[in-house]
């Protein structure tokens, strides 16, 4: 008997490997309409605002350190508090966590103590296909008069096409970010990819939208994962967004009567729904038309800005305003830099709303 001792603890101790290997690299499974629908059984009817400060003009002048504004964070944040607010969609950006990944962990913890005091949770956003191709660290460009988001960084960007070392990158972020905060309640969503196909990308962007699901999905985070459908030609994307997304999500700046009709499309997944973008007035995207009809259906509703900044949203996307005048009719944001309402009847119309007097 003894002679074979080693030999069997040596195949229990390759079997206990093998076996213990498998579990830690297991991907969880996207959750059912039920699992979905119990979780968000919890939540009260969310509200909030896409949301950078009004001093930064993109993802790296917001999370850079040396740019990193808490004070206007606190201020604008409380603002979005007063009028009933209790949800925010946040960008971030790899290149600040490559640069310094334990401070970009630790401003993002400062972030979420912040919103916390105002009873604010996040969504936050990892990689984005809007805008500006490339990046780079250090002081961000100034806004460009009069026009609309002149200076928002796509994440990666084109770079991913030029350079296949970032994909190592981009993975040891996504797993480092996500195992931090895994289990973190002031977090209640991670949108793993902002428009992927966006800046005529098309399907090129699905390889790294199937990786980002992977690399989430092996993180096991308790919060759920999203990407949502945006445009409706994009039909592999989309088709992979709903598959693989926890909970549903979508954007959508159109009016009331084709807003409705994209909620009857996708309430066939039988999971909650996230209005993660909408409010552009010029459209008829409005908050008296769509924010009822969304909180009718229990829809996380969040619109597109807050305080008007740098990031130069009160002007439309195809209306540049070379003289630097205000238009007529803002097409994003809600207050003033000074916090003073764009429309009062609109935060009136907000606080009436989420019940707050």
């Amino acid at each position: 008997m003894r002679k074979y001792t080693y030999p069997i603890l040596f195949l229990a101790l390759c079997l206990v490997i093998i076996s213990s290997c498998g579990q830690s690299s297991k991907i969880r499974n996207v959750w059912t309409k039920e699992e979905a629908s119990e979780w968000y059984k919890q939540k009260t009817w969310l509200r909030g605002c896409n949301f950078i400060p009004s001093t930064a003009i993109n993802q790296l002048e917001m999370w850079q350190a040396e740019t990193f504004d808490t004070v206007t964070i606190n201020r604008e944040l409380g603002w979005a508090s007063s009028i009933g607010m209790n949800a925010m969609r946040v960008f971030l950006h790899h290149a600040a966590w490559q640069a310094d990944s334990a401070g970009f962990k630790n401003r993002m913890e400062q972030y979420l103590t912040i919103a916390n005091k105002y009873g604010i949770v996040t969504l936050f956003v990892l990689f984005d296909d809007c805008w500006n191709p490339t990046y780079q660290l250090g002081k961000q460009p100034e806004p460009k008069v009069g026009v609309h988001n002149s200076g928002w960084l796509r994440d990666p960007g084109d770079i991913i096409y030029k350079d296949s070392t970032i994909v190592p990158v981009l993975h040891r972020y996504v797993k480092d970010v996500l195992t931090y905060f895994a289990n973190d309640k002031r977090i209640v969503m991670w949108d793993l990819y902002n428009e992927p196909g966006n800046s005529n990308y098309g399907n090129k962007s699905l390889p790294l939208l199937k990786k980002v699901f992977v690399w989430a999905r092996e993180v096991n985070p308790s919060q759920p994962l999203t990407s949502g459908v945006w445009n409706l030609s994009l039909g592999e994307l989309n088709k992979f967004q709903v598959e693989n997304s926890d909970v549903i999500s979508y954007h959508n700046y159109q009016n009331d009567s084709l807003h409705s009709a994209c909620i009857d499309t996708l309430k066939r997944y039988g999971k909650p729904m996230f209005c993660t973008e909408y409010m552009a007035r010029k459209h008829n995207s409005r908050f008296d038309n769509i924010m009822p009809l969304l909180k009718k259906e229990k829809i996380a509703a969040i619109n597109w800005g807050l305080v008007s900044g740098k990031t130069n949203t009160i002007y439309a996307w195809d209306e540049p305003h070379p003289d630097g005048s205000e238009p007529a009719l803002w097409f994003h944001d809600i207050f003033r830099k000074d916090g003073t309402p764009y429309k009062v009847e609109e935060t009136e119309l907000i606080k009436n709303l989420t019940e707050t007097k």
